[in-house]
């Protein structure tokens, strides 16, 4: 009998977050590739570019077409799909032709397979946990979700130099086999169906975009969207460029690079451990606008002014904290 419940999730958990912190290794070194290949941080945000595309314009889809299939089969497939960017890699890179663009296409895979990587992951908690294990289900996936951006950085920044490309590759295809093995041999059931659901569902593209209708519908809800994708718009464009000034300035050093990327998550894991404590201000309008400030004063400023080690890990774990 395969294992059910709580057993199963630590199983499948265990194979994920193997398989994210090795990703999580790939994307690193694969940057380091793209800056020591071309000087262009461009090309660096180009990449990243290829892989939200797909990524925003999937997601609000992803739910729909989850609740539509297995959730152990969109689990699988959309493993397949990301790590067959990661296979292609591999092909290109053992024989001596990876070019630029051949990222490009891993980076759409990707981002294709992530869209519904998470939300399928989320969606199983439900069905294969009791209610009273989701709050210690959560705390797990949060970990899942956390710690593999801090340890990534840093190991394949450490690794790098003696694995090469290649290794690090090589590591990231072996936890995905890891990861799908731990998924084939448990038992995830799929939600019981009802009249009321199946009376509520209707097309595909109605389902997708129900939650735009339910944002645009209160107007308060709507404006503080539309201050988030300012913000998060022109973040982005400042945090595309950290990694091609840090080794720009360091002569390419991957592990200082991997440092400072992991103290960035480190801060916004002990800001998220502090809010959850704290509980934040009571006008929460007021927090998030000094939270703003504070990120740009103690976080963006010094990433620009910096020119050593400890500036940058100060910066990178006042911006985290902050930003949480």
């Amino acid at each position: 009998m395969k294992p059910q419940g709580f057993k199963a999730f630590v199983i499948v958990w265990s194979g994920q977050i193997l398989s994210i912190l090795a990703s999580g290794m790939t994307g690193f070194a694969l940057s380091i590739w793209t800056f020591q290949r071309t000087g262009s941080a461009t090309a660096m945000g180009a990449v990243q570019v290829f892989y939200l595309v797909p990524f925003l314009l999937v997601s609000p889809f992803a739910g729909a077409l989850i609740d539509r299939h297995s959730r152990k089969l969109m689990m699988a497939v959309s493993d397949l799909v990301a790590v067959a960017g990661t296979a292609f890699v591999i092909v290109m890179n053992s024989m001596g032709c990876l070019e630029l663009w051949h990222l490009f296409l891993a980076a759409s895979l990707n981002g294709l397979g992530n869209s519904f990587q998470w939300p399928a992951y989320s969606a199983a908690v439900s069905v294969m946990l009791p209610k009273e294990q989701y709050s210690r289900a959560n705390g797990m996936l949060g970990l899942m979700e956390a710690a593999p951006n801090i340890l990534a950085p840093i190991l394949a920044g450490t690794l790098l130099p003696f694995l090469g490309l290649g290794g690090i590759l090589a590591i990231d295809l072996a936890t995905f086999f890891i990861a799908l093995i731990a998924l084939s041999v448990v038992s995830i059931p799929n939600p019981p169906r009802t009249a009321e659901g199946e009376r509520g569902k209707g097309s595909l593209l109605k389902e997708a975009f129900y939650g735009f209708h339910y944002i645009f519908e209160r107007p308060g809800l709507r404006d503080l969207l539309f201050v988030f994708l300012g913000v998060n718009l022109f973040s982005t464009m400042g945090m595309t460029l950290i990694a091609p000034m840090i080794l720009a300035r360091t002569g390419s050093q991957a592990a200082i690079l991997g440092i400072v990327q992991a103290c960035m998550s480190g801060g916004a894991m002990v800001g998220g451990l502090l809010m959850s404590i704290w509980k934040g201000f009571r006008r929460q309008v007021s927090g998030l606008g000094l939270g703003l400030v504070c990120i740009g004063l103690f976080g963006s400023i010094p990433f620009g002014l910096g020119s050593s080690l400890a500036f940058w890990i100060t910066a990178a774990v006042a911006g985290g904290i902050f930003g949480a």
